[in-house]
């Protein structure tokens, strides 16, 4: 027996394949729901990351601000060129500028004082440690540290001195005070600044570092007119003070 067999013009072509997707949806949906649905948690899970580490940027960045750049002042103060007013005829005043740094924080003030225009005052950096009870000049002109106990009954606080600033730079307060003068005498060399506290040793690291006493606490101590002599002109409250001290 002879069989007859007919192809069919379409044996030869082959299918095409489906989608994946669309065999997995036609197969199940469900399964295919459940796949978008975990393409859209990825998407928010990865937004909710870059918010998370540009939260961090911001808030990291306010802290570095705040706790490392300096809070910095510029203020300018009048005085009397007499001591006293009784001593003044016509009131004549000189300016004084200065620019801070004050740490509240860290209970210290750091002043720069520029070349006056004035008077043979020295250009100086100044740190008031309230800390450490110190106060540390560096004299520009003369490249030497002088250090000497805080004087609390003149120099304000940093908290205080920040209010003084303000309102000098803003010109809401205009004192018109007059000059104290201090007289200091160098007494010895200090071989070692480290013990003097962080911004101490900042200022004086790697130059010649000298104490200082006032002249009136050293008994039988005599003005000689072969001293050599240099003054620091500054104000840290509201009085301006002139440090003058000598090699004795």
């Amino acid at each position: 027996m002879v069989k007859i067999a007919f192809s069919s013009p379409f044996s030869g072509v082959k299918e095409p394949k489906k989608d994946t997707e669309a065999l997995v949806a036609e197969q199940d949906p469900e399964v295919a729901t459940h796949g978008s649905n975990n393409s859209t948690g990825r998407c928010l899970l990865i937004l909710l990351g870059i918010a998370f580490i540009l939260a961090g940027l911001i808030v990291g960045g306010a802290c570095i601000y705040k706790y490392f750049m300096p809070k910095k002042y510029h203020a300018e103060m009048r005085y009397y060129e007499s001591q006293s007013p009784e001593h003044v005829a016509e009131p004549y005043y000189l300016p004084i500028a200065e620019d801070a740094d004050i740490r509240v924080d860290d209970n210290v003030a750091i002043l720069d004082v520029p070349v006056p225009n004035f008077s043979s005052s020295d250009p100086a950096a100044i740190v008031h440690d309230f800390d450490k009870l110190l106060t540390a000049y560096f004299d520009l002109q003369l490249r030497k540290c002088y250090v000497i106990p805080l004087n609390t009954s003149i120099v304000m606080p940093p908290r205080n001195l920040v209010d003084l600033f303000i309102k000098l730079a803003t010109g809401s307060y205009l004192p018109q005070t007059y000059l104290i003068h201090e007289e200091m005498i160098v007494t010895e060399e200090i071989d070692d600044v480290s013990e003097l506290g962080t911004f101490i040793y900042q200022l004086c690291s790697g130059k010649q570092t000298f104490r200082l006493q006032r002249r009136d606490q050293i008994i039988g101590l005599q003005k000689r007119s072969a001293e050599n002599c240099h003054s620091i002109t500054h104000f840290a409250s509201e009085f301006v003070i002139n440090t003058r001290f000598c090699e004795g």
